[in-house]
């Protein structure tokens, strides 16, 4: 049936199967995943693995596992054996399939902690600048040192610390005295010509760029430049180690880390850029199967209020973002040339679509130490959406 409908609407399937045949694991995954499922909600733990185990055996005698080796030898899938100690694929056709087996060769579900901040307060914050490469000013240094101590005080075996290319998050994790990895997809949005200015200078002097911004924060592109939605492809190596990774603490900037949290916490594209991610404090984020929980830690040092509140009134919005006069190529390589703006609709080679971004964004609200502030859903196939059309 599947199958059919696919084929009426031109659609290419790729199917994922996971198979458990270990009891440990099985009884594993029914403690730690299935009890905190939505089916289980009011129920407690016995009587939720005394149901689930019930249901495991009316699903043994209906159901019928790929095969690769007779009739399903033409279908494209990859099968996960026992969480992930074996795989495998059948002919995978294209870029999309090759990138979800990637990501579900990658992923585990071994408890971890992410932490999420930006930098220390830096001396453009202070100004109201945006982008450039500022150091720290003196409170986002004690800033650093709290979070040492901050640190220290979650006694962390084996946490890693990625940082940007950038001045002030380097800054940042030298105070913390350990080694840490340098990543330049964390480098912050790039705003081309509006580097270094503040709001104000932008409205004054690019005054259509400025409304055009307010319209549609996601997908506008600044002047050679970068959009959020930019930012999102750019960040997608980094999202992807993160699920391979342990206990991991990112320094990173305000865009980026709007990113970072919208992609765990399953949010949209018009919520993105409006993530409160405050200076000075960090996102403790710990996933599990059916959402992930967000704790907000405020560490004590007071700093300048960086975020800018979605517009009440942001007018019509433009119809087709990638016809905007200040689109510009996506840039990806080590050191990009920045390409002519295009400064007219005839001057632009008609574009389709634009790439469905990982994931997307809502407000974290700012807590007193410790406290959970917000605690949604995930996605159950932990954050893959998988798309059958091309």
């Amino acid at each position: 049936m599947i199958l059919n409908f696919a084929k009426e609407n031109g659609w290419k399937v790729f199917f994922v199967e996971s198979v458990c045949d270990d009891p440990g694991v099985v009884a594993a995954n029914i403690m730690n995943v299935k009890v905190s499922s939505p089916d289980y909600m009011d129920c407690n733990r016995t009587d939720a693995m005394e149901d689930f185990l019930k249901r495991i055996e009316c699903y043994k005698a209906t159901y019928q596992p790929l095969e690769p080796d007779n009739y399903d030898k033409d279908l494209s899938f990859i099968k996960v054996i026992n969480v992930g100690r074996r795989f495998l694929v059948n002919r995978v056709q294209d870029h999309i399939q090759s990138k979800i087996v990637y990501y579900l060769m990658n992923i585990h579900v071994h408890p971890r902690t992410i932490y999420l901040c930006r930098h220390g307060e830096s001396e453009y914050n202070l100004q109201g600048q945006i982008g450039g490469d500022s150091g720290l000013s003196y409170r986002g240094k004690k800033f650093s040192t709290a979070l040492r101590t901050f640190l220290e005080e979650q006694n962390l075996k084996d946490l890693k610390v990625w940082t940007s290319q950038l001045k002030r998050a380097i800054q940042t994790a030298e105070v913390l005295g350990g080694q840490y990895e340098q990543w330049k997809a964390l480098n912050e949005i790039d705003a081309g010509v509006c580097e270094d200015m503040t709001y104000e200078e932008i409205k004054e002097q690019y005054p259509e760029e400025y409304e055009l911004r307010e319209q549609d924060k996601y997908y506008y592109r600044y002047p050679t430049g970068e959009s959020y939605q930019d930012l999102v492809q750019r960040l997608e190596p980094v999202i992807m180690e993160l699920e391979r990774q342990g206990d991991v603490l990112v320094i990173c900037h305000q865009a980026v880390m709007r990113c970072l949290l919208a992609y765990f916490l399953d949010k949209s594209a018009d919520e993105l850029p409006y993530l409160k991610c405050p200076l000075h404090t960090v996102l403790k984020l710990t996933p599990f199967a059916y959402g992930c929980k967000v704790e907000s830690i405020f560490l004590n040092v007071e700093a300048v209020n960086t975020h800018r509140d979605r517009p009440e009134d942001i007018g019509k919005k433009v119809s087709n973002p990638l016809m905007r006069r200040n689109s510009v190529t996506p840039l990806a390589s080590p050191e990009p040339n920045k390409k002519p703006r295009i400064e007219g609709l005839e001057d632009h080679v008609a574009s389709s679509s634009s790439a469905i971004p990982v994931c997307l964004a809502s407000d974290v609200s700012v807590a007193v130490p410790g406290q959970i502030v917000n605690e949604l859903p995930r996605p159950s196939d932990a954050g893959v959406k998988l798309s059958a059309q091309q």
